[in-house]
């Protein structure tokens, strides 16, 4: 009995010690979060320097995308997004943080190095949604799709980034045959996904893929961050007709599964289209 006591002790501590290092997790990650957007509001390139990772990146509302040399000379532009709600979600080493104001979402992705959470991305979208017309549903149909539900041109480095592949490429694999129940696996509870037209959560986007029609469109290159149970992968695509695209993404890793949590996604609009 006595062992059994200790036992639930130690469980119990174990969990309220996880519980609380998320709590103090999530809340300086709040803190980091509120002081890198007053500097960003008072063009303040140093206080932004000692608040970004050395491999920050910035995409503005165009696409884009800055590094961290080319904000410390001048920060791009970006709507404020102070003193607007601002959803925290910590996934260890890796947290996202996004909000919106009116149709200009906007993500800040935080990575713990040590004792320390600095911004590694921010990442700024417009969305205008088309209108209703133009917005019908399309026919329930599949789309072929290569690069990326087959082939990539990016060679994985560990399993980790084996894994999160084989799980993309399968959720890309169900947006081609419009099958949402195959998709709603690889996409962990709390997804969203912003683009120029559309702001979706996750029960959003499987009524999407099952409307089917989409082909994804194929990757160029991408970066991936590996911070254990999170990746953060940002990528190029190069849709089959129109301008590339710059998408930003957070992997988790649950239950053996690597889910996509977020997906922002830009048009550079300073590229040119590519015509069939």
């Amino acid at each position: 009995m006595y062992k059994l006591f200790v036992m639930v002790i130690l469980v119990l501590a174990a969990f309220c010690g996880e519980a609380l290092a998320a709590t103090s997790d999530e809340q300086a990650v709040r803190t980091i979060d509120r002081a890198l957007l007053a500097a960003i509001a008072g063009n303040d390139k140093r206080a932004v320097d000692r608040l970004t990772d050395a491999l920050f990146s910035w995409t503005d509302s165009d696409g884009k995308t800055y590094s961290r040399a080319d904000v410390r000379q001048t920060l791009p532009p970006a709507v404020n997004q102070r003193e607007v709600e601002a959803k925290v979600i910590s996934y260890g080493h890796v947290a996202m943080v996004s909000s919106n104001r009116d149709n200009v979402y906007a993500l800040r992705i935080f990575v713990k190095r040590g004792q320390a959470w600095r911004a590694l991305v921010y990442h700024e979208v417009t969305s205008n949604p088309p209108p209703p017309s133009a917005a019908a549903p399309a026919a329930s149909t599949a789309a072929e799709c290569e690069n990326p539900c087959k082939t990539l041109p990016y060679k994985p480095r560990n399993a980790a980034e084996r894994g999160l592949i084989q799980s993309w490429q399968a959720l890309e694999t169900a947006v081609a045959a419009g099958k949402g129940a195959d998709w709603a696996p690889h996409a962990a509870d709390e997804f969203i996904v912003v683009n120029n037209s559309r702001m979706q959560d996750k029960a959003a986007r499987i009524a999407a893929v099952n409307r089917g029609g989409a082909s994804p469109a194929p990757l160029t290159s991408a970066t991936m961050y590996d911070f254990g149970n999170a990746i953060v992968m940002l990528a190029e695509h190069q849709p089959h007709d129109g301008k590339p695209y710059h998408v930003s993404r957070i992997w988790v890793k649950r239950d053996s599964m690597w889910q996509m949590a977020v997906s922002f996604q830009n048009i550079v609009q300073s590229a040119p289209a590519k015509r069939p």
